[in-house]
């Protein structure tokens, strides 16, 4: 199975995604927004500046956890990445995003 953004709405709601692995786990998730189509263009955010080095800022959690926050050209966040125990562990996780995300297809969750 090959990388997607799944686009949903939630409970709330709101509309976000996840872009998720051919393993089908989750590797970035997008902010909330009233609107499918704020949703969607974040992904298309995610698309064009997953291969920019320059967009990705990496953190530490208050638990000592590790994960990237991946911005846009403005510097508004676009996607977040789950935790990781480990900096390596994170470093993958930006490296699958960077390698995924151009190309995933988008799947409308029902």
């Amino acid at each position: 199975m090959a990388a997607h953004f799944e686009l949903k709405k939630t409970a709330n709601g709101q509309f976000m995604f996840n872009l998720k692995a051919g393993n089908g786990e989750i590797i970035l998730t997008g902010s909330m927004h009233k609107e499918k189509e704020a949703a969607a263009r974040d992904i298309e955010v995610v698309r064009n500046g997953a291969a920019n080095e320059a967009r990705y800022e990496r953190k530490t959690a208050s638990n000592g956890q590790h994960f990237f926050v991946l911005k846009g050209e403005t510097g508004e966040t676009a996607g977040r990445s789950e935790q990781y125990a480990s900096a390596s562990g994170m470093e993958n996780g930006i490296a699958s995003v960077k390698k995924n995300a151009p190309a995933a297809t988008v799947k409308e969750a029902p």
